[in-house]
This record gives structure tokens, sequence and C-alpha cells, in this order.
């Protein structure tokens, strides 16, 4: 006995209506979350605010401003932030405006405040350099 086989149109309309066989994608979601910092509560009706968390809030105390005038402008700045100096600024001495790139081409010539005062921690220190060689 010959068994017949089923012409090809057939196959193919058989196929199409059992459907893709992947699964339809999930939507999508978005979620937006909004961190807010702690509040501060108040002391009193008038609403004079009073500390909760003292631990991360940083206090600028007085220590003596170390000498980097000489020092590659690197050097300066490491030794500044190694005695609690973080609020440095650097110019160009040369009146030039360049931009100090890598740290350590340059020389401090110059520094204010000068060096041995002391001063409060968060005080803009600026150092003032030049090209090594120049």
């Amino acid at each position: 006995m010959l068994k017949r086989l089923a012409p090809p149109v057939l196959v193919t309309a058989c196929l199409t209506a059992c459907g893709s066989a992947t699964a339809p994608a999930a939507p999508v979601v978005t979620v937006t979350a909004t961190v807010q910092p702690p509040s501060r509560t108040s002391d009193d009706e008038t609403g004079t605010p009073k500390r909760q968390d003292t631990a991360n809030e940083s206090v600028a105390t007085k220590k003596k401003l170390p000498d980097v005038v000489g020092m590659n402008l690197q050097k300066g700045q490491d030794t500044l932030q190694a005695a609690g100096f973080y609020v440095l600024n650097d110019k160009d001495a040369t009146g030039r405006n360049r931009l100090q790139v890598f740290d350590r081409n340059w020389v401090v010539t110059e520094q204010s405040p000068a060096a041995g005062r002391r001063v409060s921690t968060d005080t803009l220190i600026t150092l003032y350099a030049k090209k090594i060689g120049e």
C-alpha cells in the first residue's frame, strides 16, 4: 500500500495556523524612585532646626598651612590634602591662563594664603605654578 503525502499547501497552512513558536514580549514597566534627604526637626515651635546626624557633617578646624612652594604641583596638592586642606585651586603663575593638565610638570611658585598661618581647613588655597624649566 502506498501512502499518499499531503500536498505542500496543506502543510504550510497548518504550520501558519499554529502560530509562532515564541511567546509575546512582556510589557516594559518603568519604576522611578525619588530619594529625599532626612528631614530636620525643630527644637521648639519657632521652627529652629536642630541637628539630627552630626557624624556626617564635617566641622572645619584651624590648622597650620604647610609650605608647598618649590614642590611640583601634584606633590603640593597631595601635601595640602594630607594636612586636611581639600578646597584647592591652581593658576598659571605666568598669567597666560594655561591649564595644568599634567600636574607633575608644574612647580609651585606661590601659595595664597601664605604658609605657616593657621587657617580653617575649608579655606580656599590657591597655588600659583609655572611649567618646570620656565
